[in-house]
Order: C-alpha cells, then structure tokens, then sequence
C-alpha cells in the first residue's frame, strides 16, 4: 500500500507538500508517518477512557478524563471554543484543566536545542515573544510551544502558497495588556476565497469574571493578593476553497498555564483538526481520518476513537440537528500522563496538518464546477456561519470582552456565504448525500 512520508521540522514546505501529494495522488488511503502532531476550548469534567487505568509519570499529576460527560447527550454537550479568537478566546477556552505539581522546565529533544534565532528566521514573522527571551528560557514549555506553533503557522502558510500561487498579508498585532499575535490571511486567490492561519502568544492576570467562570466549574484557584498571572498561546486556522469540491479545514492547538501563588502551576493543552466538504468523497474521508489516527495511536490507541466522537460532539449545531462536518479530532484540558508526553502527543497533531489537507486539495484542484454546486457550497458556509457565531464559545466570548482583536476572531468566517428561506435538497442528490452524513455521522476509519 502506497504512505505518505510526513516532514521533519526542518525540511522546507515545498518539499512536505511534493512528499505528501505524490502518493495521495496515486490513490493512498492511509497515512504511514514517524513524527507527526496538534488549539482551543474547554468542556466539563469527564469520565476516564474506558479499559484504560492512568498512571501519571510525576507526583502530583492526576489525569483529566477525556471520555464524555455522565448522562450527556451529543445535543447537550458542552460546546467549546473553536475560532481563532484573541485573548478573551483562550481565557474563555481555559474553563478546565488539572492541577500540576511539577516544574515547567522539562527536558528538551536534541531537535529542539537546535538555535532558536535560526529557526525563527524560517517563520512567516518574527515570534510574538523577543527571540533573546525566547533563547533564555528555551527549556520552558511556553518557549517550546510558542515556538510550535510559529513553526506550523509557517509550513502551513508556505504549502498553501505553492497550491495557490498567491502570498499571505502578514499582520502583528499587540494586546495592551500583554502579548500579542500574527494573523497571516490569504484572500482572493486562485485557489482559496479566504485562507486565515493566526497564531496568539498573550499573558497578564486573570480577569476575575475569567477565574469565576473556573472557579463555578470545580476549580481551586489560589492567587496572590488576588492575581492569578497566565500565559496563553496558540494556532488556529480556518481555510474556505473557491472549489465547492475542494473541503474547508480547520485546526486549533493550543495551551494555557496559570501560576497560584504558591508558585504550582496548572497546565492544559488542547486542539483538533476537522473538515468540512461540500459534498461527499469517501476517499477524502478516510484518508484525513486515517492521518489523525496514525498521529493519534503513536501515543494511545483510545485517543482517536474518544477524540473522534469528542470532535463529532462538539462541532454539532442543535438547531440544525447536523454536524458542521465530517469531523476529526478534537480534545481539551490534556494534562496527562506527563507534561511532555502531552506536548508530544500535540506536536504530532500539528505535524499532520500539511499532510491530511494539502493532498486533499491537488487532488480536486481542477475539477469544474456547476452554479448549482457553488450555491450549495454557500448554504453550508451559511451553516459554518451559524455554528461559530452561536454556538462557538471563544467567538462569543471574545466579541463581548473589550480589547480582544474582532479582526482575528472573525477570521474563521467565509469571505461568501447564503441563508436560502427553508432549503432542502431533493431526495437521491449528491447534496440529499451530504446532509445524510452531517445528520448521522459515520467511521471513516
């Protein structure tokens, strides 16, 4: 069987993308890789996987379960932050995670002791935090993870670009309160109406209606002279395809620690890759599920099946009875069996990114399309819409807290979209087809 043979960390994009569209395109159906990995939101305690018992590597680590809620129904989950939201998204994302007992100064891989001012000279913009400071705490795991998230921003940005042929806008911004973040967005191109990739280093103190929605969820915050200092960051992005036969993806991987005053930290990290097609390709399906399962068993056989049905779960929206997609992966609050084995586990998620889309996408890239089958595109972009603006709880939050950046939340939504008075499409179509599988979501693997 033909494989997909993933990057390493310092192979340039265009060769990711020559390595993982060959095979695809030859008809491939599952991905074979060694290295790949992982953004945003949060949801209620859970019950433990099944058949499986935790034991946490450090004292004091317990694990946060990853299956779902007690007695809760896929229409009733608790729905989570899934945009690219600024500051208020990832302090609305952060509702719960476990309490670590450990140092945040973890051992590095030799890739990793690999000069950071080098590294940040291939991204698409210097890195939210000063390169000096970067290179002074490089064994922190904001460090390690700020520079993840730059360094997928960057592979991702450059493999959409040799597809389309155009350039992302690179656009800084700064949040007063501290940190900031750099929106790359590509639009009105040959091959993508709106493709956004931003990437969110903020930090501060909790804001206290922040630490009140934890604390009304079961946690135990312990600030000092009532501050509780954070560091948030991470990549989120949302791709919309001219092509109605070319799938919109999104992924978000992120991570959030919070100091107590007694100097322990809680730690999280969290994310998800899903697509969303206009129309049925079983092949498509099955090859973007089989990558995030290869990344998924690399660290634990339950992760894909539970973060599966977590993706289905929350990408849900109630009023429509469908699913925004097709799905993926998608989990939060991962604080277990280690700090590094959870970092590991969400690098591999975001070295999948590249290679589960990009193939997708050469492989539909020149095929025609019909006015028909590009207003049925702009009904599901409609429902893409609904699903961000009322019920993704990052968006909501932060277009209601002051000093978050509207433009990079608002960047998940399509250029184009249409709301057609009481659509449905006639029985035995390819979009009668496509709405039968948003109802009743199905295993691709």
């Amino acid at each position: 069987m033909a494989t997909i043979v993933l990057y390493s960390i310092n192979r340039t994009a265009q060769t990711t993308v020559r390595q993982c569209l060959i095979p695809y395109s030859k008809g491939a159906s599952r991905v074979d890789s060694h290295l790949v990995v992982f953004h945003k939101t949060s949801f209620r305690r859970l019950t433990s996987l099944p058949r499986v018992r935790w034991v946490p590597k450090a004292t004091g680590v317990r694990f946060m379960s990853l299956g779902t809620a007690p007695g809760r129904t896929r229409r009733g989950a608790v729905l989570v932050a899934g945009a690219a939201a600024a500051v208020a998204g990832f302090v609305a994302s952060a509702i719960h995670f476990q309490r670590a007992e450990m140092a945040s100064v973890i051992p590095k891989t030799e890739e990793e002791d690999t000069e950071i001012a080098e590294k940040c000279k291939t991204f698409m913009s210097p890195p939210c935090t000063d390169v000096k400071v970067l290179q002074q705490r490089k064994g922190e795991m904001c460090t390690r993870m700020e520079m993840l998230i730059m360094e997928t921003q960057a592979e991702f940005c450059r493999a959409l670009e040799e597809v389309d042929g155009g350039k992302f806008k690179v656009d800084r911004w700064e949040r007063k309160e501290g940190g900031g973040g750099i929106s790359c967005v590509l639009q009105d191109g040959k091959v993508f109406e709106k493709a956004g990739v931003n990437v969110s280093v903020v930090f501060g103190n909790l804001t206290e209606e922040a630490a009140k929605q934890m604390r009304s969820r079961g946690k135990v915050l312990k600030g000092k002279d009532g501050k509780l200092p954070f560091c948030a960051m991470g990549v989120s992005s949302v791709i919309h395809p001219t092509n109605p036969h070319i799938p919109t993806v999104h992924f978000n991987y992120r991570y959030f620690e919070i100091e107590e005053g007694d100097g322990t930290k809680q730690w999280w990290f969290g994310g998800g890759t899903d697509l969303t097609p206009t129309y049925v390709n079983k092949e498509d399906g099955a090859h973007f599920h089989n990558s995030l399962k290869e990344a998924c068993d690399k660290h634990h056989p339950q992760y894909y099946p539970d973060f599966k049905k977590w993706c289905d779960r929350y990408f849900y929206i109630p009023h429509r009875g469908e699913t925004r997609g097709i799905g993926g992966i998608f989990f939060d609050d991962l604080d277990s069996p280690s700090q590094e084995e959870a970092f590991s586990f969400v690098k591999s998620c975001a070295h999948t990114v590249v290679p589960c889309y990009v193939p997708i996408v050469q492989k539909h890239l020149n095929e025609p399309f019909s006015p028909e089958e590009k207003d049925w595109q702009q009904v599901r972009r409609g429902r893409y819409v609904e699903f961000n603006l009322v019920y993704d709880r990052g968006v909501k939050f932060g277009l209601a807290t002051p000093g978050s950046r509207i433009e990079s939340i608002l960047m998940s939504l399509p250029l184009t979209a249409k709301w057609e008075y009481m659509h449905e499409p006639p029985k035995g179509t390819l979009e009668a087809d496509m709405l039968e599988v948003l109802r009743n979501p199905k295993e691709w693997v």
